[in-house]
């Protein structure tokens, strides 16, 4: 049986207090559920453009009433999330990264509601629960490839902040990589912005300029400087060889899928067994969170043996046999 956690609030009546606790999370199955989407940035953005597709998806089979607000700066945040919360919704999917202990008092207030939120801390109350962007594992087979591709031993990694959820994919990347050839070197840059082409192009080109030959292309901008000057990319979360016009550029990308999540959120809350829990093995390959795009292509540019080596590690992946280190600290440049 799930256990019961109450934070922040003192009960007197234990068994009145259970029962509303209890209680709080009616069962809704067999009814579509109204859901609302917060998110910081545009939906075309690719980390909420993931989001907004599984929500999308569901609406669209009939399962839920999809509502979203996009570009909701941090200090409109969380009075939009209790204009929602006021409106009737059962379930609420967003990022608290920046408002992670507003957003948790907002779902303390509104304890009959679900909340699916990207944050980095732990779940809070009986109903808010978290995710992050867990997609170290294909990073680590990217970077398998990567270092059997890099002619020059040095690879660019643009990345937006150097936070949790993306220093674990370029670690990722960079064992994968060394894994190959250990004296391969990195150059790693951040640009300080979720959505910024031109500085990320920018960060690219000065990347190319000391002489990597490879890029890791965590943020939209990159595979265009890539492709003026010739080198190869590596894609982040979505299919960027076919998405960001990364045609003979794009070697593989690292995908990030949330439909399992999203789906497991609705079911819960469907039938009143939502709770505060972490979604994090939802984004990972053994329940199809994660995994690696097409090599299009490049089909027959990567040695067969380095496509079996991958096969075979990401079996094990998914089966729990082998497992990626995940490190959260912030990476650095070697040369």
């Amino acid at each position: 049986m799930a256990k019961l956690i109450i934070n922040r609030r003192e009960f007197t009546v234990g068994s009145a207090a259970l029962m509303t606790a209890l209680s709080a999370m009616p069962s809704l199955a067999g009814s579509k559920i109204k859901v609302a989407g917060v998110y910081t940035v545009p939906i075309q953005q690719k980390w909420v453009a993931r989001l907004h597709l599984a929500l999308d998806a569901a609406a669209k089979r009939g399962e839920i009433d999809y509502v979203f607000s996009e570009s909701t700066a941090n200090t409109d945040y969380v009075r939009v999330m209790r204009e929602y919360c006021g409106q009737g919704i059962q379930l609420l999917v967003g990022e608290a990264f920046g408002v992670s202990k507003e957003a948790r008092k907002v779902a303390d207030d509104f304890p009959e509601i679900a909340f699916l939120m990207g944050d980095p801390f732990k779940p809070h109350g009986n109903n808010f629960a978290v995710f992050d962007n867990y997609i170290h594992e294909p990073c680590y087979l990217m970077g398998i490839i990567a270092g059997n591709m890099t002619k020059a031993k040095k690879i660019g990694m643009v990345g937006g902040y150097a936070i949790g959820e993306v220093n674990r994919l370029f670690h990722a990347f960079m064992n994968g990589a060394r894994s190959v050839k250990p004296d391969i070197q990195f150059k790693v840059t951040f640009i300080g912005s979720w959505y910024d082409p031109p500085k990320a192009k920018e960060a690219a080109f000065a990347q190319i300029e000391s002489g990597v030959d490879v890029m890791y292309a965590e943020r939209a901008g990159v595979v265009d400087a890539c492709r003026e000057k010739g080198i190869l990319a590596f894609g982040n979360v979505n299919d960027m060889n076919k998405e960001e016009n990364g045609t003979d550029v794009v070697v593989t990308s690292a995908l990030w899928h949330m439909e399992g999540a999203i789906d497991h959120a609705i079911k819960l809350t469907k039938e009143g067994k939502f709770k505060a829990e972490e979604y994090h093995s939802w984004t990972m390959m053994a329940k199809g969170g994660a995994s690696l795009s097409p090599y299009y292509e490049f089909e027959n540019k990567i040695p067969s043996d380095v496509k079996a080596k991958v096969a075979s590690l990401a079996a094990d992946i998914k089966s729990g046999k082998y497992e990626v280190e995940i490190i959260d600290d912030e990476p650095k440049s070697t040369f």
